[in-house]
């Protein structure tokens, strides 16, 4: 027995060792997306750093210096703008020199050569031998002009500054991306300029400008500008620097500019609203046209809580974004320099995953200036330590390039399984939810996708699979929609000639009115206000519970709002308590009764404040007549038919607004003109009330605090 626990004791102290011995790594970055609400959700990394290349590596005869940009030509070369050192450097495929591009023999036969380079770019195809023929457009940015050279490293030609009387005479060309499509026309991002990419033939002539970027003032720029001269302004305006700083271009020839000169507050404006207006990345199409989907619940732009201190407690502010790449299956990647992070997102804008951050471990980038696709790899360049850094992607990152590989080749049946993988690893990723719909919706399961979209808060996908799957059902039962609508409107119009009858009859009786009677009352004076209004004060057609009646009608139809609407009105299921849909209907409607019967007891106003409160409540009624049928119609309208129910919602306040006017003019026997002063009086008299509301409520506040203060004090000494 001893001999057996010493051998177990040994085993388990070797196991042990073996154990410490084995290497470990962890990330030293987060992987994350964001939730509809901002929030972050981790994810599964999907790539992971392997290592570092350096200029020793790389077997350079200099080391790197101030490196701006990077690309992977069409024959698997790498080419870096080693800007510091006047020249590009050639790698192969296995990141080892084999190429400088630096002086040469321009036309004229002059010894010539590049003054800090800033952006490179590749174009070419193999020959029916199997030699790669291509050309290197370099941006020679200190010499304002741009260069081609072959592949071998030869002199073409230069493309010198374009003419046009476009651009301004002062202007100063100064080229620092290129991107250059199929068929040789040239796109240039000029740090100085100001009205757009430069598009170029080419043979190097100007076409025009695309893709201007729009200026944005703040209110103390515009009260300036109205004192400044026509040349302080055109001064001004090129001041205000909103010009691109990079630029790359896909298979389909759609270009992606990034910008980081807009106002941070317009770019998370931009991110926010998903509007493209003001936003760091664009994709543009030839004609200088956003055509960018931006269908995630935030726009891509990099970093959506950007004051977020479980992302990094240091860095705050909008995110710099200085280069974008095309990755595989419709993927692309922008780089934030502020915080050394990557976004990626798909096609359709959804972010994907992001990841990266400050450091000096491996995977973490000092200041990320460039980022290039390789097969599979991720390449991030940093211009503080002039080094690349290879990142190879992970199980997840695999799965989930083939989901949408799957998708985009119509193999939906895989695809969902692929992204059924992907939740089995990331539950939080919603992309994959939307992935699992739209396989679903091309499938024609209209309510499996419904289900899907839903769990992603994806309204637009889930609208659409809505229109098909109710045109299947009313196709089932189309003789029931004719017979349904004739019967609705049957009992609406009986009602209302119901109503109409009671009225009448009651006019005529000179009996007292029952609480019925004033209750249907309400239903001529909304079609005639100027005979309604003057019987409800003078004949008393309708009292006080009337009025409450409708004023509690009023809450319970918001109440009803609140809970009742359609998924693509309310898709994160938010609604509010009966309590609070009292307070945010009897607050204001009482505050407009004290003010306007305030006022108009100042300036002749015939109505008390019950005759105030019996027209305010009473004009209340279009609330439930329309918004409720809003609210029921919001469950089976799509999203383009959304404006036809909020139109209903518009309405029926335009209706009550109307109806309060005219019911206070009659009240108080006003003319027009003095009416309408007076109710804008009693808007203001309902701020002043509410101002001095919580000047009230904070000095008692104040009061009690200091009381309690001298209370406990006092218990503490005795």
């Amino acid at each position: 027995m001893r001999k057996f626990i010493k051998t177990a004791v040994v085993l388990a102290l070797v196991l042990m060792t073996l154990m410490t011995a084995l290497p470990t790594f962890a990330l030293p970055y987060g992987t994350y997306t964001y939730s509809i609400s901002g929030s972050t959700l981790t994810s599964p990394a999907a790539y992971t750093p392997v290592m570092q290349i350096d200029s020793a590596y790389m077997g350079l005869d200099v080391n790197l210096s101030s490196p701006k940009d990077l690309v992977v030509g069409p024959d698997d070369r790498f080419y870096i703008a080693d800007t510091g050192n006047n020249r590009v450097v050639v790698l192969d495929s296995f990141y080892k020199a084999e190429l400088y591009i630096s002086t040469f023999y321009n036309e004229q036969g002059l010894a010539d050569g590049l003054a800090s380079p800033q952006g490179v770019f590749v174009t070419g195809k193999y020959n029916a031998e199997g030699d790669f023929e291509g050309t290197v457009y370099v941006a020679d940015t200190g010499n304002n002009r741009i260069v081609l050279f072959d592949t071998k490293g030869n002199f073409i030609k230069i493309l010198q500054e374009p003419q046009s009387e476009i651009f301004e005479a002062d202007a100063i060309y100064k080229p620092v991306a290129i991107a250059v499509d199929k068929a040789g026309g040239v796109y240039v991002v000029s740090a100085t300029t100001y009205q757009g990419i430069i598009a170029l033939n080419a043979e190097g002539e100007f076409q025009g400008f695309i893709g201007a970027q729009k200026v944005v003032y703040n209110a103390l720029d515009i009260f300036f500008r109205v004192f400044q001269t026509k040349e302080q302004r055109r001064r001004t305006t090129t001041l205000v620097s909103t010009e691109y700083n990079n630029i790359t271009i896909d298979n389909e020839g759609f270009l992606y500019v990034t910008t980081s000169s807009i106002d941070e507050g317009a770019q998370q404006g931009a991110i926010t609203s998903k509007a493209g207006t003001y936003a760091p990345v664009k994709k543009l199409n030839t004609s200088g046209d956003d055509i960018m989907r931006r269908n995630g619940f935030f726009g891509p732009g990099g970093e959506v809580s950007v004051n977020n201190s479980t992302i990094n407690s240091s860095i705050t502010g909008a995110s710099t974004i200085v280069d974008a790449a095309v990755g595989p299956e419709g993927t692309w990647s922008i780089i934030d320099q502020k915080r050394s992070k990557t976004f990626t997102y798909d096609s359709d804008g959804n972010l994907l995953f992001a990841f990266g951050d400050k450091g000096t471990q491996l995977g973490n980038i000092q200041n990320l200036g460039a980022i290039v696709y390789h097969g599979s790899d991720l390449i991030l360049m940093d211009t503080n330590v002039n080094n690349l850094t290879i990142y190879t992607r992970t199980e997840y990152g695999d799965i989930l390039i083939n989901a949408l590989h799957n998708e985009n080749e119509q193999l939906y049946d895989e695809a969902v399984d692929d992204w059924q993988n992907i939740l089995q690893r990331n539950s939080n990723f919603d992309s994959a939810y939307i992935g699992i719909g739209k396989a679903y919706y091309r499938e024609y399961k209209w309510p499996e996708a419904m289900e899907y979209f839903k769990y992603a808060y994806d309204t637009a996908n889930y609208s659409n699979a809505y229109k098909m799957y109710r045109k299947e059902v009313v196709t089932k039962y189309i003789i029931l929609v004719p017979i349904g609508i004739v019967v609705i409107c049957f009992l609406i119009v009986k009602f209302f000639g119901y109503a109409n009858k009671v009225n009448a009859r009651v006019a005529l009786s000179g009996k007292k009115r029952t609480f019925w009677q004033e209750v249907l009352y309400a239903f001529h004076l909304i079609f005639h206000p100027f005979d309604g209004f003057w019987d409800l004060k003078h004949e008393k057609r309708g009292s006080v519970r009337g009025g409450i009646f409708y004023l509690a009608l009023a809450v319970l139809t918001f109440t009803y709002q609140a809970i009742g609407r359609g998924y693509i009105f309310n898709p994160r299921a938010t609604y509010s308590s009966i309590f609070s849909q009292t307070i945010s209907l009897i607050v204001p409607v009482f505050l407009w009764i004290t003010a306007n019967w305030c006022l108009t007891t100042l300036f002749d106003g015939e109505g008390s404040f019950k005759d105030i409160f019996v027209a305010t409540t009473y004009s209340l009624t279009p609330l439930p007549l329309l918004i409720i049928p809003s609210v029921i119609a919001s469950n089976f309208v799509t999203a383009s038919e959304a404006t036809l129910v909020n139109g209903l919602v518009t309405i029926a306040w335009a209706w009550v607004a109307i109806l309060v006017i005219f019911g206070m003019m009659v009240t108080h026997d006003y003319s027009l003109l003095k009416n309408l002063i007076t109710c804008v009086g009693t808007v203001v008299g309902m701020a002043f009330i509410m101002f001095l509301g919580i000047l009230f409520s904070t000095l008692l506040y104040k009061m009690v605090g200091f009381i309690t203060s001298i209370v406990v004090e006092i218990s503490y000494r005795l």
